[in-house]
């Protein structure tokens, strides 16, 4: 057994992101999530029949996030530059709901009360905010119109935050990254929401001259923070994630090995993420854990998630536009912050059930345990060619697979990408092999959890409207099915059972697949590894960016 899948597979796994919808909150003043459908499985007044695609429009600064240096500093890097292991590792849930209310301020002390911080953790402070999450039960407050709080101003305008030594504390235990349950990671009153609320502004400065009996910027130099907050601390690389929730509760006061799994987003200064914590097994060590994972050989097979990237068909391409910058703009002041619109099907990303299967679920629907387990990733790169067609055969001969294992197949595709020296658009949007016609038949045979693939799509592109749109290229797909197995396309791949046969059989059977995997999969050989895709908790979307990585004790 593989020490490393056999403990990743027992560990113990806490999901720490909230829940994503139309319905949560933005940042105040920033762009809500929207979703539109532009294409149904037969037709959508946006355009386009055959799946269910759809187009969002978002801010970055909405539910689960990480922020990066770049938010606060032009210079530092982007989220994509982030490299994985800056944003994994030992860390440390700290409870400190009991000791914070409205307004106040949490202290380094109040952490190493409670908790013993090591230099280089991850620091994740519960301060119990996340109780004013869009998606948790009613807060009652008498005192408050209604007889409820107000969840928006509970978790983005009264909420807690660190005191004036609190950051360079940070900084001297030179803390990889530092999580926060509620809207932001600084207090709110050292943001512009102090001049959004101005009231509420007044009841902050009111408390703090009652508890530490100094006015805000007698305590909280405007120059002095700004310098530290948004110079020194991008320059040190310390960073952020907020808006964390999810299982959080359950790892109070306890060390546990943290991931933040931003979608690695090239042109902007923070990203929509999964953020998850694991504890060893039962009889296995914590030390030992930890260990374990600190020596793990890690595979990230993320794509970066550019405006440059190339978008699936007749798909909306991704664009970006400032809306803030650290200088000031629009209505912005004091950071980089962008609006984002794009469709599904391009960069990394996850099919999900309702992509193609109306009564599927939703990527938020679907559990974490669902999108990480033991599998394989096998390497067919040497017995496939332009349009040729692979089969169950080439998988079992080459890998270990057992049932209800997690599979991905390396094509070699990923040399074609946009990204690549020897990037090939055409040849890998329209030229790709794909599956024989008895493949997914196998995949339900063998429980294939779900899927992954190093090209544009798990389909055979000839098993898709892309045959119509370039008949020369089916002509020659053609061809070569004939020449390798004696049969035509149509003779071979009947439609009405094999159109999208990847989707449209196997989504109603829970078997989902990425698309678009690259990166460090051109460094997997053959074998079996622990295999995760770590997917923003999208409730209302049927597809989804993720970070998918692969885990192995050697390579």
């Amino acid at each position: 057994m593989n020490n490393l899948i056999h403990t990743l597979n027992q560990a113990k796994w806490f999901d720490l992101t909230q829940p994503l919808s139309i319905f949560t909150p933005p940042w105040p003043g920033e762009m809500p999530l929207q979703v539109h459908f532009f294409k149904r499985l037969t037709g959508a007044f946006g355009g386009g029949q055959g799946a269910n695609g759809q187009l969002i429009e978002w801010s970055n600064n909405t539910g689960t996030h990480l922020v990066g240096p770049r938010a606060f500093h032009s210079g530092a890097q982007a989220i994509a530059d982030i490299p994985l292991s800056a944003l994994c590792g030992e860390g440390i849930v700290v409870d400190i709901s009991d000791a914070v209310s409205d307004y106040s301020l949490y202290t380094p002390q109040m952490i190493t009360d409670r908790v013993q911080v090591k230099p280089g953790d991850i620091l994740i402070i519960n301060t119990g905010y996340h109780k004013y999450a869009w998606d948790q039960p009613d807060t009652p407050n008498p005192q408050a119109q209604g007889g409820i709080e107000n969840k928006e101003f509970g978790y983005y305008v009264r909420h807690p935050g660190p005191s004036p030594d609190f950051f360079q504390w940070a900084l001297d235990m030179k803390l990889k990254l530092i999580g926060v349950d509620c809207g932001c990671a600084e207090h709110p009153m050292n943001t512009n929401i102090r001049n959004l609320h101005g009231r509420e502004f007044d009841k902050a400065e009111a408390k703090l001259k009652e508890t530490h009996g100094r006015a805000w910027d007698d305590l909280f130099p405007p120059d002095q923070y700004h310098e530290l907050t948004h110079i020194t601390m991008p320059k040190a690389g310390l960073l952020l994630a907020e808006s964390l929730g999810g299982q959080i509760g359950e790892l109070g006061n306890q060390r546990a090995w943290i991931m933040i799994q931003p979608i690695p987003f090239m042109e902007v200064e923070s990203a929509w993420c999964r953020a998850v914590a694991l504890q060893a097994p039962d009889g296995m060590a914590p030390a030992d854990f930890f260990a374990a994972m600190q020596q793990a050989n890690t595979l990230d097979m993320t794509l970066p998630f550019s405006v440059q990237t190339p978008q699936w068909a007749n798909y909306e391409p991704l664009s970006i536009k400032y809306t803030k910058r650290v200088g000031g703009q629009y209505f912005g002041l004091g950071r980089n912050n962008a609006h984002c619109r794009a469709s599904f099907h391009l960069a990394s990303h996850m099919d999900g059930e309702k992509h193609f299967w109306a009564a599927g679920r939703t990527i938020g629907q679907v559990p974490l345990d669902y999108w990480h387990g033991p599998g394989v990733i096998v390497d067919i790169s040497d017995v496939v060619s332009n349009s040729s067609v692979y089969t169950p055969q080439m998988i079992e001969e080459r890998v270990d697979l057992h049932d209800g294992d997690i599979l991905i197949i390396k094509t070699g595709w990923y040399r074609y990408g946009w990204n690549s020296p020897d990037s090939d658009e055409f040849r890998y949007m329209i030229k790709h092999p794909g599956p024989s016609p008895d493949f997914g038949d196998w995949c339900i045979a063998r429980q294939i959890k779900w899927l992954g693939i190093d090209c544009v799509a798990m389909e055979h592109p000839m098993n898709t409207i892309q045959r119509n749109w370039h008949p020369k290229t089916f002509a020659e797909a053609n061809q070569k099915l004939i020449d390798q197995f004696g049969k035509d396309w149509d003779e071979m791949y009947p439609l009405d059972k094999y159109y999208q046969d990847m989707h449209l059989n196997l989504f109603p059977k829970g078997i989902v697949h990425a698309e678009n995997l690259g990166k460090e999969i051109a460094a997997a050989g053959n074998g079996r590894y622990y295999l995760a895709a770590f997917l923003q908790r999208g409730v209302d979307n049927a597809s989804m960016w993720g970070r998918f990585v692969a885990y192995a004790d050697s390579l």
